[in-house]
């Protein structure tokens, strides 16, 4: 499955979640099966077996992806509260301790082509834990309030939360390769169509 489009700029995996589920249209199957298999928690191959699942148990499908969607939608009011320094509201939060409730479990070490990795291993048998570690993820976040350095880009047509790791802290665009050049383009333009209209009107006097 292609998830090269993915904006997987946040630096914490709620963040990335976030940005994967535009505000303006509810989160697809296609597209968290998408965000899943870029972020590592399924394979491929599982991305793969998954895809189906809508027409094989419908009533799985559609429970993870409401899970889903209403997980994104509360994520998105907490993270815009946490930026302009306002109480989170207990609902709002409900959905992540919902998901870290069901999703009870532990870690494992598993062996890989000669590498050890830690995966979290669900005691519930259903699809709940792939929301598990998107969950604990923003849970972090939350109890970390400041110290998360949550941000906003600065492109108000961008819209995608980003963790600030920058070394000055001072980090305004999700990317520079994307709205922080684009912001550039735009004031360079500015510059001299305002420069050209001020020559012009020079000259007519």
């Amino acid at each position: 499955m292609a998830h090269s489009n993915l904006p997987l700029l946040g630096g914490r995996l709620c963040l990335d979640f976030v940005n994967s589920a535009p505000a303006a249209t509810p989160l697809s199957w296609e597209c968290l099966l998408q965000f899943l298999e870029a972020t590592s928690i399924i394979s491929s191959e599982r991305a793969v077996q998954l895809t189906g699942l809508p027409d094989s148990d419908p009533q799985s499908a559609t429970s993870l992806l409401l899970k889903s969607q209403r997980l994104a939608s509360s994520l998105r009011r907490v993270f815009i509260a946490m930026l302009r320094k306002q109480k989170i509201a207990p609902d709002w939060v409900e959905p992540v301790n919902e998901i870290l409730r069901v999703t009870e479990g532990h870690d494992e070490l598993v062996g890989l082509d000669g590498r050890w990795k830690i995966e979290f291993v669900a005691r519930e048998g259903g699809l709940d834990w792939l929301l598990a570690a998107v969950a604990r993820s923003a849970a972090e976040v939350m109890a970390e309030g400041d110290r998360a350095r949550l941000r906003l880009c600065a492109n108000p047509n961008c819209g995608l939360f980003f963790s600030d790791d920058s070394r000055t802290r001072q980090r305004r665009w999700c990317s520079m390769a994307l709205c922080g050049n684009r912001s550039k383009v735009a004031a360079f333009a500015r510059k001299h169509a305002h420069s050209r209209s001020r020559a012009a009107a020079s000259g007519a006097s």
